[in-house]
């Protein structure tokens, strides 16, 4: 592995994600799995699901 990919590996081990980025990247693994077992699966429905349990989780 060359010593540039090296640094670039460390760097991003060391860089904390914000809540929106966690929050896309949970809402993108939820519509890559769903949508594997069923292609009429769409992101607008995994947000629409995400937005719905959200607003059930906050009150």
């Amino acid at each position: 592995m060359s010593e540039h990919l090296e640094k670039l590996i460390e760097a991003a081990r060391q860089r904390e994600m914000s809540n929106a980025e966690k929050e896309a990247q949970r809402r993108s693994f939820a519509y890559g799995n769903a949508h594997i077992e069923n292609d009429r699966v769409t992101r607008e429905m995994v947000n629409q699901a995400a937005d719905k349990i959200g607003k059930s989780h906050n009150g």
